[in-house]
């Protein structure tokens, strides 16, 4: 999905000033999300593929039980908490699909779209199943979507979200880079995939983090949270490939409780 790294993030810059509130600060923060709505918008990163349990009435949107925005409705109990987020989504599948759960009375909004837009599954398939030049040839295409075509998309979907919800936080969410470099996989893809996989990741996560600066969005990276458990690291958050096929890529339940959770919860 060259340039380095697959799906990764800015740094957060918040730190000084969350420890100046400490943990008073972050209390009201937590209850003013719950004094009204939470709305869970996205794709397969936030609908909780890979992490099974799935909700009997999600069908193919395969919710999970252990995705973070369960986790966190669970943990904080918003006045409401509509789960519309749902596997395969596009930035324009959102917007059409899955904005009608917001109104005036949400306050807090999940959302992660973006890897579907610039051919996340396509890209995986070429580098598992193709050669090195393969592989890096449409990572590179990738790259070129998220710079030319994927900041419009994401300013589109950005503006339907803040009309309808005029009032809401909105946090967009990252993805993780999928490899540790020098990691202790033997097979498998080379290091230079692995390179051009992590590299597209900081590309696309800069551009959803200056998307969402623009729209007054937060942005919370979970490239911090994943690092040390990528796929090489000896202790993955992420599957592999595996079966079933469409889990493949994706959080497992700890990726989603230990890694996408934290990065929320920081955000809201």
């Amino acid at each position: 999905m060259s340039v380095r790294r697959f799906w990764a993030s800015l740094s957060t810059l918040a730190l000084a000033a969350a420890a100046s509130l400490g943990v008073a600060g972050a209390a009201v923060a937590a209850d003013s999300a719950a004094v009204g709505g939470y709305v869970a918008l996205g794709d397969s990163y936030s609908s909780g593929v890979g992490a099974g349990d799935y909700l009997p009435d999600s069908g193919d949107c395969r919710r999970s039980a252990n995705a973070y925005p369960q986790l966190w409705a669970a943990a904080n109990s918003p006045t409401s908490f509509a789960f519309v987020a749902c596997s395969g989504a596009t930035t324009a599948s959102v917007a059409s699909g899955q904005l009608g759960a917001l109104d005036a009375s949400t306050a807090l909004v999940s959302v992660t779209a973006g890897g579907n837009d610039v051919g996340f599954a396509d890209v995986m398939q070429d580098c598992v199943l193709g050669s090195e030049a393969t592989c890096i040839s449409s990572v590179d295409t990738a790259v070129g979507e998220m710079n030319n075509s994927l900041p419009g998309k994401l300013d589109s979907l950005y503006g339907s979200i803040r009309s309808g919800a005029p009032s809401a936080q909105v946090v967009v969410l990252g993805y993780p880079r999928f490899y540790q470099l020098s990691g202790s996989c033997i097979a498998g893809l080379t290091e230079a995939e692995r390179t051009a996989i992590n590299d597209a990741s900081d590309v696309l996560n800069g551009v959803l983090a200056k998307r969402a600066a623009d729209a007054g969005f937060t942005f919370s990276s979970v490239v911090d949270e994943f690092t040390g458990h990528e796929l090489c690291s000896g202790d993955a958050w992420i599957h592999s490939v595996t079966v079933p096929i469409q889990n493949s890529y994706h959080p497992t339940v700890a990726g989603q409780s230990g890694g996408y959770l934290p990065a929320f919860r920081s955000a809201v």
